[in-house]
């Protein structure tokens, strides 16, 4: 369970989650403020060392007596050993001018932009390490089973619901996707304070108890009050067969690269085949990532063997010190054609559609693993078609690393394809811009999206891009869409985990 280091920035000029910062210390040179230290010198020297046993290993912990010096030596080292562009960070970046490691390695990274003029480094976050052991256990976060779009961060807002967990608190209030949310704990969410809906819509712990009014056109304006619990959204939801034009087309709403991912994957590619699919939607527009290995096996559901075999799936791209001493065969991931053991027996065969072409349903919560799955089937010749908006722009992953019960998360590689392909750091634009339609639940076919990606299957063509609360319209046909989901960084990200096995 977990509560996340987090605000939502509904008063910032961005909708998506600030990662937590903090400040330093002192030091002997700009460049390195240990004088050289390694980063296995100074590991585990801790301002307040953890005592007693730790719950991810059952052993003690290692810490031993340090200070915020010591683990600020510690963070410039281990981003001068294994951040990807570990030579684009600023020379004079003092340790002595922060007041802890966690809002020194926030500005130790690449200033560096990318063609559309976004910072290239946009993903660096840290996450108290017993938050991040147990999203890595259970996947369960603090909240109300809703995921929350914010459409516009800046007065006037506008904050919908995205969509609900079944059975969670939010579901069970009777709050659905489309509710427009009015007021929070007395708070205007148009110009109240942002403290205060922050408070509401970001709970720290289970049994908080936070009062909104929400408005739809079905439901009316009705007030509701939500008890924060320790939930799980499931990663897949909404698996279903839907005609059209005389053939089968498969959707299903894929929502996280978790552990359960895997075996809820494998039941909907189990139901999609014995219904006969010929085709299929894959609705990833709210996933922002996970699981390489949970890609790896998606990829491979969806293409099957024959384009597959003996091709990678996505090649990780280090620093050229080789930080992490691997071969070139253990950088490089297959699809995966049997089951990695997450939540599924290890070695199960997965099951395959073997489709030659596949829809997807992105936006700018599109990220990180999820784009892995289009760049890595794209790579092998699977026509891929997006359909929504430009996804977030994230080939980039971590290997995670703890230092003192704050556990760090620097872009320590690039993924790229079997084309050798992995340069989308401004996303990947869609075929059909489509916006968000929120006055229609995720799988309805007249779902704005899910109707566009019929229609293209079908046949037909891309309808004129539309604009709503979600998005403005640019000349040209594109669409101006920012991140909006209020998400945990953790799911955001592409991880890498031991239960991969390389490519030998």
């Amino acid at each position: 369970m977990k509560s996340a280091c987090r605000v939502l920035s509904i008063a910032l000029t961005s909708a998506v989650l600030a990662a937590c910062g903090g400040g330093g210390g002192s030091d002997n040179s700009p460049l390195n403020p240990s004088g050289g230290a390694s980063a296995a010198s100074v590991a585990g020297l801790c301002a307040n060392p953890r005592s007693g046993l730790d719950p991810a290993t059952g052993r003690a912990f290692t810490d031993r007596a340090g200070s915020l010096d010591t683990e600020k030596s510690w963070v410039r080292a281990w981003i001068d050993d294994t951040y990807l562009w570990y030579d684009e960070v600023p020379a004079d970046l003092k340790a002595s001018d922060y007041g802890t490691p966690q809002a020194y390695f926030a500005d130790l990274k690449t200033p560096s932009k990318t063609a559309s003029g976004q910072p290239k480094d946009r993903f660096h976050f840290t996450q108290d390490t017993a938050s991040y052991q147990s999203f890595v256990s259970d996947s369960t976060t603090i909240g109300y089973g809703m995921e929350v779009a914010v459409l516009r961060s800046a007065p006037p807002r506008e904050v919908r619901v995205a969509f609900v967990t079944p059975g969670g608190p939010a579901a069970l209030a009777g709050l659905a996707r489309g509710d427009r949310l009015l007021t929070l704990d007395g708070a205007d969410v148009a110009a109240g304070s942002a403290t205060t809906l922050n408070a509401a819509l970001a709970p720290q712990r289970a049994g908080e108890v936070h009062s909104m009014v929400a408005s739809s056109a079905a439901s009316g304006t009705r007030g509701v009050t939500l008890t924060a619990a320790s939930v799980s959204t499931p990663p897949v939801m909404n698996v279903k067969a839907l005609p059209v034009a005389g053939s089968t087309v498969g959707y299903l709403q894929f929502n996280d690269h978790t552990e359960l991912a895997e075996s809820q994957l494998v039941a909907a590619f189990q139901q999609l085949k014995t219904l006969g699919v010929t085709d299929l939607v894959l609705d990833m527009r709210y996933n922002g990532g996970g699981l390489l290995g949970v890609a790896s096996e998606l990829a491979y559901m969806v293409a099957g063997p024959v384009v597959t075999q003996g091709k990678t799936f996505e090649r990780l791209v280090t620093n050229h010190k080789n930080p992490y001493g691997m071969s070139a065969a253990q950088s490089t991931y297959p699809f995966q054609s049997t089951a990695l053991g997450y939540s599924t027996a290890a070695g199960q065969p997965l099951p395959f559609l073997g489709l030659n072409k596949v829809t997807v349903l992105s936006g700018p919560d599109t990220c990180s693993a999820s784009e892995s799955v289009v760049n890595g089937l794209r790579g092998v010749g699977v026509q891929v078609d997006l359909v929504g908006n430009t996804t977030c722009g994230k080939p980039y992953g971590f290997f995670a690393q703890g230092n003192c019960g704050t556990t760090y998360f620097a872009i320590n590689f690039q993924g790229v394809n079997a084309q050798g392909f992995g340069d989308y750091g401004d996303g990947m634009a869609p075929k059909c811009a489509v916006a968000d339609d929120f006055e229609h639940a995720l799988g309805d076919p007249q779902e704005a999206r899910l109707a566009a990606a019929l229609n293209l299957r079908a046949g037909g063509t891309c309808p004129a891009a539309s604009g709503s609360g979600s998005g403005s319209q640019k000349a040209g046909g594109t669409l101006v869409e920012a991140p909006y989901l209020r998400r945990d960084p953790m799911r955001e990200i592409k991880r890498i985990d031991p239960l991969m096995q390389p490519q030998t």
